[in-house]
């Protein structure tokens, strides 16, 4: 029977060395990226890389595999986590499964945090967990920034009535299904965006080798859980600071982030800090950068760019669709949630914040919590609340994982409670059901100490990702 396994024999008949190069190139292989390639394809990869190492030393994976066949064997430093009396509100406890308090106990007792948070969306990630904010102390988590970064919401409210939406929805129908591109789809043109002349593409290695991939997927989106949709804003405040008169507006809200460009920079780094930085098992994803090092460097201005290439993916988004409306916006609102900023703590310290899955709120500042496909989500106006790092959640949060969604929920459950809001549904899958996630209802009333409610925005067409999950 054939067998798509590597043995240790055929590295060696290669050229590749036995005992630690071996073990790092068949550990490479068992991981999910590879799942599907078959022997041959692994064995010209392999001697690809016997021909030219250069090729495959930014890669994520791959570059372990080259700095040991150079003789580079720093172990790195090992680290214990320490119980300490540091301050970390936790908001909406109730609500949070005992996975996502786990994850925030253990990124508490870094030796290099500072200060935590936890937001009432919260549910278990990988390291950090979604909706945890830590600040820390000239250091950068990659793991907690996230995989995807700089991943965002973007709103654009339309001087339009919100009665188009059903006097004309299979014309707007068609305009999200022929202007967004999502998952493994991209334009056949995509649109050029000055993010892409950006210097850190010539004198950072990875982003270097990762150029024509976020050229070919620019002003697109991702899968999973990223949207484009059509909806209702209502304004709620009359003092609002847009300037429009309360009432309802056709708007468009995207979710989406860095595309490949954000996940192999994370990948790669995340490495790294992982070579480096060794910690216990229950906290080994938390690994960082010192902010001192050239890594630590390189990552703060990747990432950096990844943000402003999530931020350039979503304006191309609403180019498109703005322009095949016929209309500008009135107003747009903006905001990230899988980032890492330098401030202040109240004490005056500058520490790094990670916000993976949170949403900024310093007193004044503008963002969108979305609810899900049936509930209306919010734009809000931040407090400025210190307990929460300036920080409120990033949307409901997940109630199921998405397993457990997949083998719990069924279409028809889905297609009839879609049918009973009067909502259109391009893509997706089970594991983005409604009955998904949290009720954002109870996530906002756990927050009303963070944010101030301007107005809202309820769904009417979605779109989403239809590739193979």
């Amino acid at each position: 029977m054939a067998t798509n396994k590597l043995r240790g024999k055929e590295l060696e008949k290669l050229g590749f060395p036995k005992g630690r190069v071996s073990t790092i190139i068949l550990e490479i292989f068992q991981s999910k990226r590879f799942k599907k390639h078959d022997k041959e394809e692994k064995l010209s990869m392999l001697q690809a890389l016997i021909d030219n190492r250069e090729d495959f030393r930014y890669d994520p994976d791959f570059r372990r595999v080259v700095e040991a066949m150079e003789g580079k064997t720093d172990k790195g430093v090992e680290y214990e986590l320490e119980d300490r009396e540091l301050p970390c509100h936790i908001f909406g406890k109730e609500n949070i499964q005992d996975g996502a308090l786990r994850q925030m106990n253990a990124a508490m007792k870094l030796p290099i945090t500072a200060e935590g948070a936890l937001m009432p969306d919260a549910h278990q990630g990988y390291g950090l967990p979604i909706g945890g904010v830590l600040a820390t102390e000239n250091a950068v988590i990659p793991y907690g920034v996230g995989v995807d970064i700089g991943c965002r919401m973007c709103l654009s409210v339309y001087p339009m009535d919100a009665s188009i939406l059903e006097g004309q929805r299979g014309k707007l129908r068609n305009i999200l299904l022929e202007n967004t591109r999502f998952g493994k789809s991209e334009f056949e043109l995509p649109l050029d965006h000055e993010v892409l002349e950006r210097k850190e593409f010539q004198e950072i290695g990875i982003v270097r080798s990762l150029k024509d991939k976020a050229y070919c997927q620019i002003g697109s989106s991702g899968g999973g859980n990223h949207f484009v949709e059509f909806g209702i804003t209502e304004i709620l405040d009359p003092e609002n600071e847009f300037g429009v008169p309360v009432g309802k507006y056709l708007a468009v809200l995207s979710h989406s982030g860095s595309r490949g460009l954000g996940a192999y920079i994370a990948q790669h780094y995340t490495r790294i800090a992982m070579d480096a930085c060794h910690l216990p098992g229950e906290a080994k994803h938390l690994a960082w950068l010192d902010l001192n090092t050239e890594a630590g460097q390189e990552y703060w201005l990747a990432m950096n760019l990844a943000g402003d290439y999530a931020s350039a993916c979503h304006h191309q988004i609403h180019y498109r669709i703005g322009k095949k409306l016929g209309e500008k916006p009135l107003f747009k609102v903006e905001n990230h949630h899988n980032f890492a900023w330098k401030e202040q703590l109240a004490d005056g310290r500058e520490v790094i914040v990670h916000r993976k899955g949170a949403t900024p709120a310093k007193k004044g500042e503008l963002g969108v919590i979305p609810g899900s496909m049936t509930q209306a989500g919010f734009i809000v106006r931040g407090r400025g609340n210190a307990a929460s790092l300036n920080s409120a959640s990033h949307g409901a949060g997940r109630l199921l994982s998405r397993t457990m969604a997949k083998n719990t929920i069924s279409q028809s459950e889905v297609n009839k409670l879609l049918d009973e809001h009067g909502i259109t549904l391009i893509g997706s899958g089970l594991d983005e059901a409604p009955q998904a996630y949290k009720d954002i209802r109870t996530v906002m009333r756990a927050q009303t100490d963070l944010v101030d409610v301007i107005g809202t925005f309820k769904p009417k067409i979605v779109r989403m990702s239809d590739d193979d999950r």
